[in-house]
């Protein structure tokens, strides 16, 4: 009679969870949403994460608080998204490099993309401008290739981190134009754009949104794009393949992640939310008007493919680069 109660018990309350877990994603959100942005404030990922933030909340009618967990090349805020309760509210800003560069890069990562997320949106695949202190005496590339192999070792390029596509974008030139230039690692593209700004790093390959401000006021000189056509924003600036590297071509994106089993209602609300974004053309406007080409929503199936094809192309690059970060 006991076990009959008891399996009586089990049945009961487990046709009470499956009915009052559809009322708890309709009710949500019905308190802050935490947004981590995995690098430091004021890079483009920052900016990015912050955008989105803002129409989240106006969207979903909650508050959205962006915290930046910067360090490990992303990976210290992709693990704590990972670790977080899969209940909507810890969203994550992922790059190509936390989803498809570390798992290349890195033997030993605390998450796998795979395994721990589910991206529900790529907002943009941006274009690179290889820019430099207007210090160095290089107007085009020809020029900076010269300067740099009668300099061998004196110019540093700086990225958001060891291991990331902006990173990996000037060891890819280094690479093709044989000069030498040493890495310097930041904990994001905020702080390495100071330095870059200050003189202190002569080189970076920055994502539009950041470089098009300081290239178009002076401050920084930029010498090719890293996209195989010219863009609007610099119709006058020549991409890197057509300025004599024509194999050479890098894009970032950048999209929203959510814990991997976060019910799929919850995920449905957010995914809709995200493409009403990428269709709503006020906030199109906001990301060109700070260099971000948004993409057009996409399904679930999409996002896979697209993906895949980056981890593919990416692939061979580092094979290709030799590169292991372990």
């Amino acid at each position: 009679m006991q076990r009959r109660a008891s399996s009586l018990f089990i049945v009961a309350l487990t046709a009470l969870l499956t009915v009052a877990l559809p009322v708890h994603a309709a009710d949500y959100p019905t308190r802050p949403i935490k947004l981590i942005v995995p690098y430091a404030a004021g890079g483009p990922t920052d900016v990015l994460g912050r955008i989105v933030g803002e129409y989240l909340g106006r969207d979903l009618k909650q508050v959205v608080v962006v915290e930046n967990k910067a360090g490990a090349q992303g990976a210290i805020g992709a693990e704590a998204v990972a670790r977080s309760d899969p209940d909507g509210y810890t969203l994550f800003v992922t790059a190509a490099s936390i989803f498809v560069l570390n798992p290349l890069l890195y033997k030993k990562l605390p998450y796998d993309p795979a395994r721990d997320f589910r991206l529900l949106s790529v907002i943009t695949d941006a274009p690179m401008i290889m820019e430099v202190n207007p210090a160095v005496p290089a107007k085009t590339i020809a020029e900076f290739v010269a300067y740099a192999k009668t300099n061998p070792g004196k110019l540093n390029f700086g990225s958001a981190g060891t291991g990331g596509t902006v990173h990996l974008a000037g060891e890819m030139f280094k690479q093709m134009a044989g000069v030498e230039m040493t890495h310097v690692p930041y904990k994001g593209a905020g702080p390495a754009l100071q330095d870059l700004l200050s003189g202190n790093i002569q080189l970076m390959f920055d994502t539009l949104g950041t470089a098009l401000p300081p290239v178009k006021s002076g401050m920084l000189r930029a010498l090719g794009v890293s996209s195989t056509e010219r863009i609007p924003d610099l119709p006058d600036l020549p991409t890197i393949a057509e300025s004599g590297y024509p194999d050479y071509a890098v894009s970032v994106w950048y999209g929203i992640a959510a814990p991997s089993k976060v019910p799929d209602e919850i995920a449905g609300k957010i995914k809709a939310s995200l493409d009403r974004a990428l269709n709503d053309e006020a906030f199109r406007a906001s990301l060109v008007r700070i260099g971000f080409p948004p993409l057009r929503a996409t399904s679930q199936a999409e996002i896979g493919k697209f993906v895949d094809a980056d981890r593919a192309r990416w692939a061979g690059v580092v094979k290709a680069l030799n590169i292991s970060l372990d």
